[in-house]
């Protein structure tokens, strides 16, 4: 009977905290839900689907906020990773270096992790970088598809122009190339 009893309340208490777990997750959904769904109707629209994004604001792991509208105006390279994605984790290095050599040619660099605080936390106190990381969470997948990821996979890249339109996307690793590339096609 005791057994009987501390079973039903575990029970309980896991089902309590699964529902209060989904709770804070419908909150936090809610900004970028908003985006994505205005990103989708722009699209839907023949527009940009782009436009949304310069209103979004992300927690930043320090726990600021990263607004992307103040880098509107100037090329802009966008990378959606996560601490559990090796390849995402590779090209960081790559992503650093572009931002530290062409920082001052005017191009910004923000990476948006699809991932929770505590492990971007982590995994930046053990490899920071020098471009800011804005976290996205889970939503950034939704995010990251409403601007042309139709697959959701892990890395994708999308690079903005001056006017804050899409001039590039890539699914996948970045190379040295790929950079090289955008550079002369923004110049």
């Amino acid at each position: 009977m005791n057994r009987r009893f501390a079973l039903t309340v575990g029970a309980a208490v896991a089902a309590g905290a699964a529902g209060a777990g989904v709770g804070w997750w419908r909150s936090r959904a809610g900004a970028l839900d908003a985006a994505r769904d205005a990103a989708a109707a722009t699209a839907a629209s023949g527009a940009d689907a782009s436009a949304a994004i310069w209103s979004l604001h992300f927690d930043t792991p320090a726990g600021a906020q990263l607004p992307l509208g103040p880098l509107r105006g100037q090329p802009l390279l966008v990378n959606f990773w996560a601490t559990w994605c090796p390849p995402c984790v590779g090209e960081m290095p790559l992503l650093d270096r572009f931002y530290a050599d062409q920082r001052a040619h005017g191009w910004q660099v923000v990476g948006l992790a699809v991932d929770n605080l505590e492990p971007v936390r982590g995994f930046l106190a053990k490899r920071p970088v020098g471009y800011p990381i804005g976290l996205a969470g889970v939503e950034g997948v939704g995010l990251s598809r409403s601007l042309g990821n139709s697959a959701g996979a892990l890395p994708f890249t999308i690079v903005f122009d001056r006017r804050g339109q899409v001039a590039q996307r890539k699914l996948g690793t970045i190379q040295p190339e790929d950079l090289t590339r955008w550079v002369s096609a923004l110049a």
